[in-house]
């Protein structure tokens, strides 16, 4: 799978293995196949490629319940080729070779009833049709891959109509008219996919959402240094949606996506420059233009295409099994919900081990959490947030390891916390210097997790509010981002003054760090 280069993606929730699995035989396409594999047999032909005989089509169809559409035959050699391509079925070629070699090892005698009609081959139930019923959930999630493998092949195919209009005297696709790439074709697919995975799991995207088809036509066509698209990348983007509706139409019955095609009307209405323009419309009118959402078995699908790419794309639970200063140093990357997401998973597994007598519960974690937010690097003060967010889910249990470092210099802060939000009574008061030092480590955090973030100057401002004299006082703060802390108040301070004298306790602050 080929992506255009991007940072690290955010963390994706992913369902359990086993609601992944029934999702994927309850795709349509996935189970038509396994319908199908369980009607080969003797009687069933073949030809060269592994296709079903043209004339067994409508009785596949039936088999399907599909006899009355008038696409039942095409659906029904679709599923078939799924079939072949992912093991359900097993073929051989006309000329009976495979076949010949199975049983050269199993019978020295050749079986009667399985020969066919001269030029065709033979179908019968592959093994990993047991797999279906037999097979863990890891097991069906590799079928239901390799056949979404299939799905995107032929996604990337160009339709009929153009590959008629390819053809030369000879009846041969002429490639060059044709003007088709394959690779050009699948990477751009996997490009669309990929944009489409992080508008879904980055923070304050679409999440469960769908996503408009003018929005993912445009994020692969439009430059990003381009400020106003020009009529012929408008056109292009119109050529991109239209080529994107034919594609989530394949790609919905293996269940990577839950799609809204484009209204056939509006087609009919619109120009170029009309669709390119859909995204920036409301609701309603865009939803016309189509829509499309990955579903939860489609994320899976596409992260592990990207996995396979060498993306580095996360899925939250990946660290359960990891130490404590793993688990601090990966999440203070992440955003904060997920962050959270993972602490929990982490803690959980703790307690389960516990429980199993496998483990010693949450304490040990908790004080394995502790150590690992000690430090004095660049990224100590948001381990420590992160900590502070395990502490806030650890429960009761963790308190005698929380008393434990309420005279640390780095933690003791956090501990008092920590103890006063469970309500404990005989939480010992902070000395001037711990509150100070505190207040830096927390804006600091603050600043590494988001400087950009709206809140952040209410932070700083209420910080300041509740100490007299702060500013006064801060510069000498023992911690080694207070001069950045204070070059950052000076920034986003909402209160001029206050902003200002951030500024000369920030100088004041160099200095005697020099």
């Amino acid at each position: 799978m080929s992506v255009p280069p991007r940072p690290t993606l955010p963390p994706v929730r992913l369902h359990s293995d086993a609601e992944l699995a029934r999702a994927a035989l309850a795709a349509p396409l996935l189970s038509r196949a396994v319908r199908l594999a369980r009607w080969a047999g003797p009687a069933t032909r073949v030809g060269a490629g592994g296709e079903l005989a043209e004339e067994q089509l409508p009785e596949a169809a039936a088999v399907l319940g599909l006899a009355a559409d008038e696409d039942g035959t095409a659906y029904a050699s679709e599923a078939w080729r799924v079939a072949v391509d992912t093991g359900l079925v097993e073929v051989t070629d006309p000329d009976g070779e495979a076949k010949a070699e199975a049983d050269a090892d199993a019978d020295p005698e050749p079986d009667p009833a399985a020969d066919t009609e001269a030029g065709y081959g033979t179908a019968a139930p592959g093994a990993d049709l047991a797999l279906v019923t037999g097979g863990a959930p890891t097991d069906v999630l590799e079928l239901w891959l390799t056949a979404l493998d299939t799905v995107l092949a032929d996604a990337s195919v160009p339709d009929l109509d153009d590959l008629v209009d390819a053809l030369d005297a000879g009846g041969a696709i002429d490639f060059d008219r044709l003007d088709w790439d394959p690779q050009h074709e699948a990477d751009l697919l996997d490009a669309v996919l990929a944009n489409l995975y992080l508008l879904t799991v980055t923070e304050g995207g679409a999440g469960d959402g769908p996503v408009p088809l003018p929005v993912l036509a445009a994020s692969v066509v439009v430059p990003d240094d381009m400020a106003e698209p020009t009529d012929e990348v408008l056109e292009r983007v119109s050529d991109a949606m239209m080529r994107l509706d034919d594609q989530f139409r394949q790609l919905e019955p293996i269940g990577l996506v839950e799609f809204r095609p484009v209204d056939e009307e509006l087609m009919a209405e619109a120009d170029d420059e009309e669709l390119a323009a859909a995204a920036g419309q409301d609701d309603e009118d865009v939803s016309r233009y189509g829509m499309v959402r990955l579903t939860p078995l489609g994320l899976y699908g596409v992260r592990a295409r990207l996995l396979e790419a060498g993306v580095e794309a996360p899925a939250v639970g990946d660290l359960v099994d990891k130490g404590a200063d793993v688990l601090l140093e990966v999440v203070s990357g992440y955003p904060e919900s997920a962050a959270q997401a993972e602490i929990e998973a982490w803690l959980a597994r703790a307690s389960r081990d516990a429980a199993e007598g496998t483990g010693s519960g949450p304490a040990p974690a908790v004080a394995e959490l502790l150590a690992a937010a000690r430090g004095a690097d660049p990224g100590a003060p948001l381990r420590r947030l992160r900590c502070q967010q395990a502490l806030a889910v650890a429960g009761p249990a963790a308190e005698p390891v929380v008393r434990a470092v309420l005279d640390d210099p780095e933690l003791g802060g956090l501990a008092r916390v920590w103890l006063a939000e469970q309500g404990t009574s005989d939480v010992p008061a902070p000395s001037g210097t711990m509150v100070f030092w505190l207040t830096v480590d927390t804006i600091a955090a603050q600043l590494a997790a988001d400087a950009g973030s709206e809140e952040l100057p209410s932070l700083m401002q209420g910080l300041t509010e509740h100490h007299s004299a702060f500013f006064d006082t801060v510069w000498r703060v023992d911690h080694p981002a207070t001069a950045e802390v204070l070059e950052a108040m000076g920034r986003l301070h909402p209160d001029r003054k206050a902003a200002k004298e951030a500024r000369k306790a920030a100088f004041k602050a160099r200095s005697y760090q020099a």
